[in-house]
């Protein structure tokens, strides 16, 4: 059954589909943060990464892209934010943004936030009026972030970095979410253009930048692959895609609420990095919020 063109108010079996996508998806999200925490910098640098994260799907969905084009017609805008949004312009923004903070804290200021921003632009543009109960949610969302600025305030907490470029990831997410829900592209299509043309991009910066995978462990190259091609570029777009096309921009964007606390015991277990009193409670203040902007308590 195709998803082109569902309706912003999904019945329940397509409703269900779209949980599952997008339970799913948060689930890679976290894997992927601990997963470029730990690389960027260490071993691949960044474009290195960001090859991985959209060539790989680039090649898999290459009958998708040479099907559409690369300027599908009537789409030709909405594509130009996909790519800014969740392409390569993105993944090097976030990549800055965690080499200078620890995974358990970028779950609370990149996925933790895309729900707020997503919610916050359909408002403020797009005309949608998100009840009490998603209006609370978005203020648990902010408290989150206050209780995390708060609590690392000093010289060994984050630094301007963490609160000002991974807030401007989650930004750019949801100019995705919304741009992709008007673009009248389908999954599959959506996915395999973002990554052909993120994939022109780097390797147009190669040049400039230069690689490091001719001297980047055989190891780390196949644990990036598998974690930034595969799963976050492929599957997770896939999931995402399908999430926003059945549930609508707003809701898909909700259902991250298990990935900043999903990141943080990642962080602490694959990275050793320490869980401190503050980070616990944003995340946890910070997926609750997440969770009531689902609209899962409201009347509808």
């Amino acid at each position: 059954m195709s998803i082109v063109g569902v309706s912003p108010i999904p019945d329940s079996r397509r409703s269900a589909l779209g949980a599952l996508s997008a339970l799913s998806v948060v689930l890679i999200w976290a894997t992927w943060l601990v997963s470029t925490r730990h690389s960027v910098g260490a071993g691949l640098g960044p474009v290195d990464l960001s090859l991985l994260r959209y060539g790989i799907p680039a090649l898999v969905l290459a009958p998708v892209w040479w099907r559409t084009g690369l300027f599908p017609k009537g789409a030709t805008g909405a594509l130009a934010l996909m790519v800014l949004g969740s392409g390569a312009p993105f993944f090097q923004i976030v990549a800055f943004g965690l080499r200078h903070t620890p995974a358990s804290a970028a779950g609370v200021l990149l996925p933790g936030l895309m729900p707020l921003a997503v919610a916050l632009i359909g408002m403020l543009f797009l005309g949608e009026k998100p009840d009490r109960w998603r209006k609370l949610g978005m203020l648990a969302i902010l408290a989150g972030g206050g209780v995390l600025l708060f609590g690392n305030l000093g010289g060994d907490g984050l630094g301007w970095i963490s609160f000002v470029i991974l807030p401007i990831g989650a930004t750019l997410w949801a100019v995705y979410t919304h741009a992709f829900r008007r673009s009248g592209l389908n999954a599959f299509e959506g996915a395999a253009l973002i990554c052909v043309w993120s994939t022109i991009f780097n390797l147009a910066a190669l040049p400039f930048v230069g690689t490091q995978f001719l001297s980047a462990p055989a190891g780390e190259i196949a644990l990036q692959a598998v974690t930034q091609g595969l799963l976050s570029g492929l599957v997770a777009t896939l999931l995402y895609g399908t999430a926003v096309r059945t549930l609508g921009g707003t809701q898909a964007a909700a259902y991250t609420a298990i990935t900043p606390v999903a990141a943080a015991i990642g962080g602490t277990l694959f990275l050793s990095e320490p869980l401190g009193t503050a980070t616990i409670v944003a995340a946890l203040v910070t997926g609750l919020g997440v969770l009531l902007s689902t609209g899962l308590l409201s009347r509808r």
